[in-house]
Parts: C-alpha cells; sequence; structure tokens
C-alpha cells in the first residue's frame, strides 16, 4: 500500500468518525453537546471533502461529467436525507409516528436505489 493511500484511508476515516460523532451529539439531547456537535460534524464534513478533492487531484483525471450518475446520486442524497428527517421527527420533536412514516419512505426511496444501480434481470 502507498503511503498516499493510507494517509487518505486515515484522514478519510477519522473524518467519517467526527461527523459521525458530531451527529450523535446535535441529535442526542441527553448528551447536551448541540453546538459542539455542529463544530465537530464541520470540520469532519469538511476534513471528507478535502480528503476527496486532494485524492481526485493526485490521481490526474480530467473531470467528465456523467449526468446519469449524477442523477443517481442526487436521488441518493435525497433519500437518505427523508430517511434523516424521519429519524430527526423522531429523535429530536418527539413525534412517533408521523417519523415513523417517513423513515419507512425514506428506506423505500434507497432500496428503489438497487434496481437502478443493478437493473432488473
Amino acid at each position: 500500500m502507498k503511503k498516499s493511500v493510507f494517509v487518505n484511508l486515515i484522514i478519510g476515516t477519522i473524518g467519517g468518525l467526527l461527523f459521525a460523532l458530531g451527529m450523535c451529539m446535535c441529535l442526542l439531547p441527553e448528551w447536551n453537546a448541540f453546538n459542539i456537535g455542529v463544530v465537530c460534524t464541520a470540520i469532519g464534513g469538511i476534513s471528507l471533502l478535502v480528503q476527496s478533492i486532494v485524492a481526485w487531484l493526485r490521481s490526474g483525471r480530467k473531470i467528465k461529467i456523467n449526468w446519469k450518475m449524477t442523477g443517481k446520486i442526487l436521488y441518493g442524497v435525497f433519500a437518505a436525507l427523508v430517511l434523516g428527517v424521519g429519524m430527526c421527527l423522531i429523535m429530536v420533536w418527539k413525534l412517533m409516528l408521523p417519523g415513523i412514516l417517513v423513515g419507512i419512505v425514506g428506506i423505500v426511496l434507497l432500496l428503489m436505489l438497487i434496481p437502478m444501480f443493478l437493473g432488473l434481470k
């Protein structure tokens, strides 16, 4: 394994952990760490973004936009956000039934990604 690949792996892992821990701090009121969680999430997200850009620049590939893949990615982001809204409805606003319904819709939307990428045979 090259050093650059190993460094990318470490930075990506640390960024992902910071992002996940920050989200937990924001969403779990028992922790009383919302402001620190926002900062932690932002640092993790920025480090992941910078790591991705640096890895792409080091690869030397040209920018070629595949609009089908871009649409699938945007759909996946939307579906994940719908699932996240369902989780927030339950955990933050204590709205159990609407949260469950929105969460189920988010899960179904995410499941629809499988045939989008793999196709049906």
